[in-house]
């Protein structure tokens, strides 16, 4: 996607397009392209081993509950650490922060890779989580400060939206592949070439950008430290009511931290002179509900990625290769919600596509929960699964649109941080609730008696997309209380002004 020259930004004093040292002249498509891979490469990972993990639980001999921090350590990572990457960027550019990040989502992969047990896998994905948290905003932040005229910006949102949506998507798809034809080592090695031909790209071509005032002094390590800490006893505790009553220690003990732990968090961002999250940021109503909404909506189809996986696998059957197929469907809806949001938002405006989104999926997940034990795939999954995946296309750009704008230069890291927090945040704790529900309802209806594990599994997974109902009915609420209509000029300058 090619940009004329006035959209680059011009390097301090000078007013030539800004260049790294020693590397080439700026491209806006080579900037836009290397940020759009990143992302894609960041959100695949949250999704890739989604298909892969029967394999893994046979060969490393991993527990339920092991199969879920193998996906939520990612997310854990990615989701807590997201806002002190956001404020990286912010403090010491956002080519440093990218190059960073980018470094340690690769070489965490490879060890990921190698891992012989549960444990180092487990730690692997976490590592995985934080360089994506330093990543994901830079490539953000990299937009937006290199697409400045309304209309570049509004294009190139639409591209890295749509990016990041089929990531998701297409994790499934790809990590199915690789566990059928390489094993599910791959799933971690795949982004190991990727990483380094990305590294190398962004030495040429990504520009240095503007370094903070205080570089890294300034740095909330205590916010970061106390907001990732909460997050993950909160999702610890929510997934130890698998084994564990509600009244259990091990189950409120975890819950109670996480409560103390976050309001320390709020404490310390109203004490210190640098915070991770400056309280008046979420003054903003609409930064707050369009976040909001986005939580909900990924806690919804996080899980619901999971959910399927193993309905595919474990109740129809599936190969991890014909699981992995049967997700494409949604890419392509996905990619299609995205490109319709790009096309209409400046006329509409941000609030009736995420009414629309969030509508739509609602029905879908509502449809979807009613599959059978003896379903197929064409009459009980596809339909559903297309209206769930395009209301997912449909409001993902329009809720980051809403959730950065009017945000000023220096703050559009801890913004996209925000909103990236906000909706891994929902993913890991959505994983977690309709995990549990799944897993509760199956123990349930086999402790009764009368049916088969087939019909047991398929009861607890539609229990959970019941669930998953709930929360994008939730945010359809949050949508609808969000500003009316946007006139043409304000929604294209809401991609970042």
């Amino acid at each position: 996607m090619g940009t004329s020259p006035s959209t680059v930004r011009p390097s301090a004093g000078t007013g030539r397009p800004a260049a790294p040292p020693g590397g080439r002249p700026l491209s806006t498509t080579a900037v836009l392209v290397i940020a759009c891979a990143a992302q894609f490469m960041v959100v695949l990972d949250v999704s890739i081993v989604n298909v892969a993990l029967p394999a893994m639980r046979a060969d490393l001999h991993l527990t339920p509950a092991g199969q879920q921090w193998i996906v939520n350590a990612y997310t854990l990572g990615f989701a807590g650490l997201l806002l002190l990457g956001g404020r990286i960027a912010d403090l010491v550019g956002p080519r440093r922060a990218f190059l960073t990040g980018l470094g340690v989502f690769t070489l965490a992969s490879l060890v990921g890779g190698l891992a012989d047990g549960a444990g180092p896998l487990i730690a692997a994905r976490a590592a995985q989580g934080v360089g994506g948290a330093v990543l994901a905003p830079a490539t953000l932040t990299l937009i937006m400060t290199t697409f400045t005229e309304p209309r570049a910006r509004t294009r190139a949102m639409g591209a890295w939206s749509a990016v990041m949506a089929a990531g998701g998507a297409a994790g499934a798809v790809v990590g199915g592949l690789l566990t059928e034809y390489a094993g599910w080592r791959w799933v971690l090695f795949v982004n190991v070439p990727v990483g380094i031909a990305l590294f190398l790209a962004a030495l040429a071509y990504v520009p240095g950008g503007t370094v903070g005032r205080g570089g890294l002094r300034r740095m909330d390590l205590p916010g970061a430290v106390t907001v990732t800490a909460g997050l993950t006893a909160l999702v610890y505790g929510i997934i130890s009511t698998e084994s564990h009553g509600w009244g259990s220690p091990a189950v409120w003990g975890p819950l109670a931290a996480s409560g103390l732990l976050l309001a320390a968090f709020t404490l310390i961002e109203s004490k210190v002179a640098h915070p991770l999250v400056p309280l008046r940021i979420l003054r903003r109503r609409t930064l707050v509900t369009a976040n909001v909404v986005t939580m909900l909506a990924g806690a919804a189809m996080f899980a619901m990625w999971f959910v399927l996986s193993l309905y595919f696998q474990q109740v129809l059957g599936y190969s991890a290769v014909r699981a992995g197929l049967a997700f494409v469907a949604g890419s392509v809806a996905i990619i299609a919600g995205s490109q319709i949001a790009t096309r209409t938002i400046a006329r509409t405006g941000p609030r009736p596509l995420l009414v629309a989104g969030t509508l739509t999926s609602t029905v879908g997940f509502l449809w979807l929960s009613r599959f059978a034990a003896d379903g197929s795939y064409p009459v009980d999954v596809l339909g559903p699964f297309v209206l769930c995946t395009l209301g997912m296309g449909l409001s993902m750009m329009p809720a980051t649109v809403t959730a950065t704008s009017g945000v000023p230069r220096e703050e559009a890291g801890l913004a996209s941080g925000l909103a990236n927090t906000f909706r891994q945040v929902g993913g890991a704790v959505g994983l977690a609730v309709l995990a549990t529900v799944a897993s509760h309802t199956t123990a349930t209806r086999l402790a009764e008696g009368g049916v088969s594990a087939a019909q047991a599994l398929t009861d607890g997974f539609g229990r959970a997309l019941l669930v998953g109902a709930a929360f994008t009915t939730c945010a359809l609420v949050g949508a609808l209380t969000l500003p009316a209509r946007q006139a043409p000029a304000r929604a294209a300058e809401a991609t970042g002004s």
